[in-house]
């Protein structure tokens, strides 16, 4: 302890500054950190929290909310706009890729680092030194004594110069120096002050490791293909924002069918307790049919609960995906149709686009680019190390005489010069041969990596296409499926109305109808779906829905202080999506949702003549 004393109030008068000993000993000395030094929650900057309304519920489903006509083509707009962060659809709710538009513009500038390196260096050092040596010497006046003494002297040092290196590999430098002494003697030295100085050219050009122009530029085209892996990999980021807000929306769709579906379910069957109670007061009915239509109304009010409850939870999602609040004060109500009619689709081209567009093999490919051009580098490195070098300097003097006069040396009287031929080598090269090797070795496991993914990418679009197909055969028999239900729960109403067929049947054909109703949107729906999934997996669902890359730019300071100079900022996608626009109504009545009512010129006509679906 009293060390530490004796060194705080060393260390205060030094520095006159106040404060306990300990707080100098803490904060000069800097002892072991033995404890864990963290702040509290509250001591941390807030961050904004936007405006915001409590979501609604299934309890809260608040009537008065506006209606929030959306289209898919603004849906994909708006997560777009509001995408400087990418996410993507998991489940009823999204999450973060941690891909943000500024990835490749940061990236970009890793180009510009690699080319600082060829710059001009421009640099000036200066010092102003005063010596003063001690010597000892023979005492003039009793050689047996002895003195000591100094020569004090002064001096400045300047050296000012520009150097730079070549994309060859080559080093030239320029610099004058000069550097004017004074001696505290007058009359010792010939000159007093001295001024000597020096102009200096001097180059080194290496001619086995490190010489080459594309050794040298190597880690520019590196930067270039980092970037441009940034970019792809953001890319494919967002084809997946896009591709999971189109899921959203017509999952969205789809829940709201099912509430349609189930609300009618749930009116049916209140209508049929309803019934039951008044006649079973009469003495028509018995309990067991009443106690029947009380639990079946029940089951459907709790399905349409929990069907409402999904719509919310779409709407969630949806809205997640889009950038936006749980709530606004609006409900989202989906205006677009989807795709009812079997799109044509080419196998071999569309192999041929997703081997040449789908970002992750493109990725992949860069990556094997990239391999290409440090296998060069490493090859490089496992050359012996030659290097040519040369120098010419221009000397010159001048001072002043113990005369009074100066006196200096005539320009180029006193010159130097050199060539020469510099040669090491690591005896067996073991190091630069063993990278080398490792590098051949990367390019071929990359090469690997990229059959592989094209080989997942096959059957991943094998996979698609499967679904396709099922989901539009599914959707053609579920719709005639539909027709027969509605047509069936129409004479299952009638006959038990008119006392021919119990309840149960009625049962069964009102949850056969509803799950029709429910699945032949289902299955529309996953085929759209699959639809934009297999243009992700080809690599163009951004073209197809017209979208683009477009930089925004900004000015700033660039190489050698050109403040005209433009740089990327971001890479948001912009455009005006146009494959699925807005219609006058919502997105669920293209399905043709109408209340079975018994109509029994309409059934006679549907039991004799099924309706045909033509694809």
């Amino acid at each position: 302890m009293s060390r530490k004393i004796l060194l705080g109030l060393a260390l205060s008068g030094i520095c006159g500054c106040g404060g306990s000993v300990d707080e100098l000993y803490h904060n000069i000395i800097l002892p072991e950190q033995r404890t864990i030094s963290y702040r509290q929650p509250d001591q941390f900057p807030p961050v904004p929290i936007p405006t915001n309304v409590p979501p609604r519920t299934v309890t809260d489903q608040r009537p008065g909310t506006k209606d929030w006509q959306l289209s898919l083509d603004d849906a994909i707009r708006i997560a777009l706009e509001n995408g400087k962060v990418v996410r993507v659809l998991a489940g009823t709710s999204a999450l973060s890729t941690g891909s943000t538009i500024y990835d490749a513009a940061i990236t970009n500038t890793t180009i510009d680092q690699a080319q600082a390196a060829f710059d001009p260096t421009l640099f000036w050092n200066n010092s102003i030194n005063h010596n003063n040596k001690p010597f000892g010497l023979f005492d003039p006046s009793n050689p047996l004594r002895s003195l000591i003494i100094g020569t004090p002297t002064d001096a400045y040092l300047s050296d000012v110069g520009v150097s730079q290196t070549n994309v060859l590999g080559g080093k030239w430098s320029f610099d004058w120096t000069q550097n004017p002494t004074h001696f505290n003697y007058p009359g010792a030295f010939p000159l007093n002050p001295e001024r000597p100085s020096a102009v200096t050219l001097s180059y080194t050009q290496p001619l086995l490791q490190g010489a080459g122009f594309s050794v040298n530029t190597a880690p520019i085209v590196i930067a270039r293909l980092n970037t441009e892996q940034s970019f792809f990999q953001y890319k494919d980021n967002v084809q997946q924002l896009v591709r999971g807000t189109i899921e959203a929306y017509w999952n969205l769709v789809q829940a709201r069918v099912n509430v349609w579906a189930r609300k009618i379910q749930e009116q049916q069957s209140k209508e049929a307790f309803d019934r039951e109670t008044a006649r079973m007061a009469t003495g028509f009915t018995e309990l067991g049919t009443l106690s029947q239509t009380r639990v079946t109304y029940n089951q459907f009010r709790s399905t349409r609960i929990a069907a409402e409850a999904d719509v919310l939870a779409r709407e969630g999602a949806l809205r997640n995906l889009l950038g936006l609040q749980p709530n606004d004060d609006r409900q989202i109500v989906p205006t677009s149709a989807p795709a009812v009619q079997r799109l044509p689709h080419d196998w071999d081209a569309i192999l041929h686009t997703a081997e040449q567009h789908r970002p992750d093999i493109v990725e992949l490919k860069i990556i094997v680019e990239a391999d290409q051009v440090r296998l060069t580098q490493a090859e490089n490195l496992s050359l012996p190390q030659l290097n040519a070098v040369a120098l010419y300097r221009w000397n010159g003097l001048s001072g002043e005489m113990p005369i009074g006069d100066d006196v200096s040396n005539r320009t180029g009287q006193f010159t130097d010069w050199s060539v020469g031929l510099n040669f090491s080598v690591p005896l067996g090269l073991r190091q630069g041969r063993a990278q080398e090797r490792q590098q051949k070795l990367l390019i071929l496991r990359d090469q690997a990596n990229v059959e592989q993914q094209l080989h997942l990418a096959i059957h991943q679009l094998a996979a698609t296409f499967r679904d396709l197909d099922s989901a539009y055969e599914q959707y053609l028999a579920l719709k005639e499926t539909r027709i027969a239900a509605d047509a069936n729960l129409k004479v299952q109403n009638e006959k038990f109305k008119s006392g021919q067929t119990i309840y149960l049947n009625v049962l069964l054909a009102l949850n056969d109808w509803g799950n029709a109703v429910s699945s032949e949107a289902q299955q529309l729906l996953i085929y759209n779906t699959a639809l934009a999934t297999l243009e992700q997996q080809t690599g163009t669902i951004l073209e197809t829905h017209g979208l683009v890359f477009n930089e925004e730019r900004f000015r700033a300071a660039g190489p050698l202080l050109c403040r005209d100079e433009s740089y990327p900022s971001s890479q948001p996608p912009v455009g005006s999506p146009q494959l699925y626009p807005g219609t006058t109504k919502a997105s669920e009545n293209s399905f043709n949702l109408q209340n079975p009512i018994l109509d029994k010129a309409k059934l006679l006509e549907d039991l004799s003549k099924p309706k045909e679906l033509k694809p």
